[in-house]
């Protein structure tokens, strides 16, 4: 099983719609059983709360449900997950902040994986 994380700031907005694209993409694919999808913020100020509702507004006019809660990441999250991706440089830095040598292998940014994103 292959676990992901993604992470922003307050994991309301994008952490939980890139989330619930993924999932969707997993479902569309049946690979319920080989990937497995979560998101977190680094900051724990809206701990509990349901993504925007902007969010699940616009992930709704294109078919999405954003179900998640939102938490925060914590240093033993790296335990749990595979890859850990930060949706910018400032997450991604204190996500870093929270790696040790090993866990800091698994950080990425979100569209590192994208050839066509600018560097």
């Amino acid at each position: 099983m292959i676990k992901l994380c993604f992470v922003c700031l307050g994991n309301i907005c994008r952490s939980p719609t890139a989330e619930g694209i993924m999932k969707a993409l997993v479902s569309k694919f049946s690979l319920e059983n080989s990937i497995e999808v979560d998101s977190a913020g680094t900051g724990a100020w809206h701990s509990g709360e349901k993504a925007d509702p902007r969010s699940r507004a616009v992930a709704q006019t294109r078919g999405l449900e954003l179900t998640s809660r939102s938490r925060q990441f914590k240093s033993e999250d790296f335990s749990e997950f595979d890859y850990v991706l930060a949706m910018d440089n400032s997450n991604l830095q204190n996500l870093r902040a929270l790696a040790d040598d090993t866990s800091s292998t698994k950080l990425f940014l979100l569209r590192s994986f994208d050839p066509q994103s600018p560097k």
